[in-house]
């Protein structure tokens, strides 16, 4: 199965790309705990049903330590106990603003008070920021069918 587009042999999505990956790497920058980016990219994309972003972000935080137990949790985050109440706000944040459709005030004044009593503000924003950036991601990769499975870590540098 081929992508419908090739992202780096079309000038327009390459420096698109180009200028959201820079995005992305104020993000990686911040304090936010690569531990938490890890899980918030993943749980957006488990959601978004970006098979590629499911693939890249599972390899990536295997890659960086993170253990099997807690990235099978991840889509039932709820139910598990593996995971700390910062991690579960966040979740909990990424799964309220990938899914502003369902819910006519979009991201509940609980969910956001309960990010802030974990995260300060520097953080709030990177994660706000992620949240959107990888929901930029998924739609991309599901827009074009980009294929699941041959990622390695580390790929894209």
């Amino acid at each position: 199965m081929d992508a419908r587009l090739n992202y780096n042999g079309n000038s327009v999505a390459a420096k698109f790309l180009k200028y959201i990956n820079s995005a992305g790497k104020v993000v990686s920058d911040s304090t936010l705990p690569a531990a938490t980016q890890e899980l918030v990219k993943l749980r957006a994309s488990q959601i978004n049903g970006c098979g590629f972003c499911v693939d890249m972000h599972t390899k990536e935080a295997a890659h960086a330590g993170e253990t099997t137990l807690r990235l099978n949790l991840v889509a039932a985050w709820r139910e598990a106990k593996v995971f700390t109440d910062a991690e579960r706000a966040a979740l909990e944040l990424t799964e309220q603003g990938t899914r502003i459709a369902d819910a006519a005030g979009g991201v509940t004044d609980e969910a956001w008070a309960n990010a802030a009593k974990h995260y300060d503000e520097d953080q709030l924003a990177a994660l706000v920021s992620l949240i959107a950036l990888i929901n930029t991601y998924n739609r991309m990769n599901v827009i074009v069918q980009q294929p699941a499975g041959d990622y390695q870590p580390g790929q894209f540098g």
